[in-house]
């Protein structure tokens, strides 16, 4: 009788699952020790996030051929095909979803060694934390006081950038926690709710505001804002738009004028009476959310959460 070099009466089919099992492990070994290139794991997590070969690539800044022979590279050592290629763009095999399970953490954790090993002199850690641009101020600027003021210890990395690009890096682990208005799911991420935030209608001038005030500056402030603002006003047609909060506050402070700003970025203003909310204007919720990964070293990201929160003025 032939052995064929089976043993225990496995069928060369289940003998086959066996050694792609020992294949698929010696990957997360690969992975979790670094000698397999990084980037492979990267790229597979810009594809499932896009959803697209070309998307992946264009957040990566490198060519779709590129994009594709990391994949057959990361398919070939796995032994097993990891996505599904079709009009639509891309989406996983059953091993794909296993291999999602693990590669997220791996590029966190290799992101956050290479920082660990960068910690300054006198200090236990390294944190680094982000902020959508329409946040720096007052919330970003106040959470760094608080967390130089309650965590000396605790060396402190600042980035601010734009939405998209802001949740890559938390997925990447470039960035460890980060703050916005609308962050996108990912694979290897929690979202938190840190504030409730409002939109209010404020005006430099209450004898000259009207409803469809010339001075008006339109502020973009996401898809849900603009449903709601054309069902509160639907005749008005701004003649200045912008999707920077800060700088359409900055202006109007500037020249005079009216718009739609974070109630806590304008209370200052309020106070002083350079601005003045508008009566009977509608309102709209815009919560304030931190993202971060779930491997974060958990002592930093509590220490940064309760000063975030204590920036915010919440849980005083």
């Amino acid at each position: 009788m032939r052995n064929d070099g089976l043993t225990g009466g496995q069928s060369p089919s289940s003998h086959e699952q066996a050694k792609k099992r020992i294949q698929f492990d010696i990957l997360l070994h690969q992975l979790c020790y670094g000698t397999m290139d990084i980037e492979l794991a990267r790229t597979f997590i810009e594809i499932v996030s896009t959803g697209s070969f070309i998307k992946a690539a264009d957040r990566l800044h490198v060519a779709q051929t590129t994009v594709s022979a990391r994949v057959r590279l990361l398919e070939q050592q796995l032994g097993r095909p990891l996505f599904v290629r079709n009009k639509g763009g891309a989406s996983l095999t059953p091993a794909g979803e296993q291999f999602l399970r693990f590669a997220p953490t791996f590029v966190q954790l290799w992101q956050r060694a290479k920082q660990q090993v960068a910690v300054p002199e006198g200090h236990s850690a390294v944190l680094t934390i982000g902020s959508e641009v329409s946040l720096w101020r007052p919330l970003l600027i106040e959470w760094v006081r608080a967390m130089r003021r309650s965590h000396p210890d605790i060396a402190l990395r600042v980035h601010v950038d734009v939405p998209q690009d802001l949740v890559t890096h938390v997925a990447a682990g470039l960035v460890d926690i980060a703050i916005m208005y609308a962050p996108q799911h990912r694979p290897g991420l929690e979202v938190d709710l840190v504030m409730e935030e409002e939109l209010v209608l404020v005006t430099t001038d209450l004898a000259k505001y009207h409803e469809n005030d010339p001075r008006y500056v339109h502020v973009e402030w996401g898809s849900e804002f603009a449903l709601r603002h054309a069902v509160s006003f639907p005749e008005a047609v701004p003649s200045l738009v912008t999707n920077l909060g800060p700088l359409a506050l900055s202006y109007i402070l500037m020249e005079g004028g009216s718009g739609y700003f974070r109630m806590h970025a304008v209370q200052s203003y309020l106070a002083e009476g350079a601005l003045h909310l508008v009566p009977g204007a509608p309102r709209f919720s815009f919560p304030v959310y931190a993202t971060h990964a779930t491997n974060v070293d958990a002592a930093a990201l509590e220490a940064a959460l309760v000063a975030l929160r204590k920036a915010a003025g919440v849980g005083k």
